[in-house]
């Protein structure tokens, strides 16, 4: 640039400048604004969308698989098609360090290297193409994060598809513009425009194939318990499910009885004051994770072999300590099922459901000794065990659940003397709220659906409701 040339920007400048605005304080006003406006616009987001909650890291769960955010998502999708190359993926140290070092270098660069008095779009078509590719190209490879390079079937067709889209079209289409812009000076801009067009329009069109041919999988959401009420709730469940069948539901059976391997063990309530006073939050946390292998407790967390994550076991260390401890103030926990009027016909969607997974599934489940009777489904209540067809039987008292619930034994018919099976539960016998379930909705069919349930409500007549 020569001395008269900087003159005549320098003069440019200055009318500008005096017709304009300066950077303090006018300049640095707007971009205050404008950063408040991103701001609240923040704030909102958070409101009213937030991010959905996710469990605790857990360094046991071998099944998560971590993912950056999802504005390096384009760069994590880049480091994975450019391992798909045989050649280029043997050499990753050029994807990991060599080529986001020689962008970083080029954008620090700029002004030393571009130093044209040029500043009308018109005038820079190189740099303008170049990041629109590159824009083109970030997008695209954040849409498609989630498409494997390689199918389940092994097939890499989409890979390499991605390959085209992501690296092969835009290196090709760059490499063009700058050869036009510093090789082939006579090139049109016209020319330079296509080029980028067309290298867009081709990223887009491959990657929409990849995007069309990608089955679409379902995402399971994790629930994750965020207030109190759902945290003890959830831990509640946990604790039915995995601890019930050897210290009751309440956590006061001081003699295990229908366990095989402990029958008769004899452990202390881990309901009582000198559980509860005396041990601590993380190490209730470490009993249920390692358990204690030589009292017949297995470890339960994930780490240790067991299936709880460390989230899970955190719900049923909160249960424990809001529902047993007296120091604690429990909030108001809803019921587990609701209650029933006269006349009012339990469902198992409604009732029966959680009152299983509160008191029968810890034994009532798969891997289990239960003579094959599994309860975590409605099928699997209505048609499982080795006394199946006696089970239950619809409007029939004499069916065997309803039996052992009721703390009635069932003798074997050939052995008067020994029991088929024992009452259940063995150690604590139910609340009649909940046997009273039971019995309705056995005596009234087993409806399923709370619709179905509501089909056999019978109002009671005014001559039973009338006072004697």
């Amino acid at each position: 640039m020569n001395d008269e040339t900087k003159k005549k920007i320098n003069a440019r400048y200055e009318r500008e400048l005096n017709k304009g605005e300066r950077f303090w304080p006018d300049s640095i006003f707007k971009d205050l604004i404008v950063s408040l406006g991103i701001f609240v616009l923040l704030v909102l987001l958070a409101t009213f969308i937030g991010v959905s909650p996710e469990p605790k890291a857990d360094p046991s769960d071998t099944s998560y698989i971590p993912r950056p955010e999802w504005y390096f998502l384009f760069i994590f999708k880049f480091l994975a098609i450019y391992g798909q190359i045989p050649v280029l993926g043997k050499i990753e140290w050029i994807a990991t360090v060599l080529i986001p070092g020689i962008a970083v270098g080029i954008l620090t660069l700029v002004p030393f290297i571009e130093k044209r008095p040029d500043r009308h779009y018109g005038k820079r078509i190189l740099p303008i193409s170049i990041m629109i590719i590159m824009v083109v190209g970030a997008v695209l490879l954040t849409m498609t994060s989630e498409v494997p390079t390689v199918s389940a079937d092994g097939s890499k067709f989409l890979g390499y598809l991605q390959s085209i889209s992501g690296l092969i079209i835009p290196t090709v289409a760059m490499t063009a513009l700058i050869l036009m812009s510093f090789v082939f000076k006579g090139t049109s801009t016209r020319t330079m425009i296509w080029t980028t067009v067309l290298a867009s329009v081709s990223m887009i069109l491959v990657s929409g194939v990849v995007l069309a041919l990608h089955p679409r999988s379902v995402v399971e959401e994790t629930e994750v318990a965020t207030t109190l009420v759902d945290q003890i709730t959830a831990g509640q469940d946990l604790y039915s499910i995995h601890c019930t069948e050897c210290h009751g539901d309440d956590g006061s059976v001081a003699v295990i009885e229908g366990v095989e391997g402990l029958e008769g063990e004899e452990i202390t309530p881990i309901n009582s004051k000198d559980v509860l006073y005396t041990i601590t939050d993380s190490a209730m946390y470490e009993v249920i994770a390692y358990g204690r292998p030589n009292a017949g407790m297995t470890p339960f967390g994930k780490a240790y072999g067991g299936e709880l994550s460390k989230s899970e076991i955190d719900y049923m260390t909160i249960f424990m300590r809001y529902m047993w401890d007296d120091r604690f103030e429990a909030p108001e926990i809803k019921p587990l099922f609701p209650a029933l009027a006269d006349g009012e016909v339990p469902s198992y969607d409604v009732h029966i459901q959680p009152v299983a997974k509160r008191y029968c599934v810890s034994c009532h489940r798969a891997g289990k000794e239960n003579n094959n009777y599994l309860m975590t489904s409605y099928e699997e209540i209505l048609t499982t065990g080795d006394n199946a067809e006696k089970n239950i039987i619809k409007g029939d008292e004499s069916s065997y659940l309803l039996q052992v619930i009721q703390e009635h034994a069932i003798m074997d018919p050939e052995n008067p003397e020994e029991e088929l099976i024992g009452v259940m539960p063995p150690s604590k016998a139910l609340k009649p709220d909940v046997v009273d379930v039971f019995v309705r909705w056995i005596m009234n069919g087993m409806p399923q659906t709370a619709e179905e349930a509501a089909a056999l409500f019978v109002l009671p007549t005014p001559e039973a409701t009338a006072a004697p």
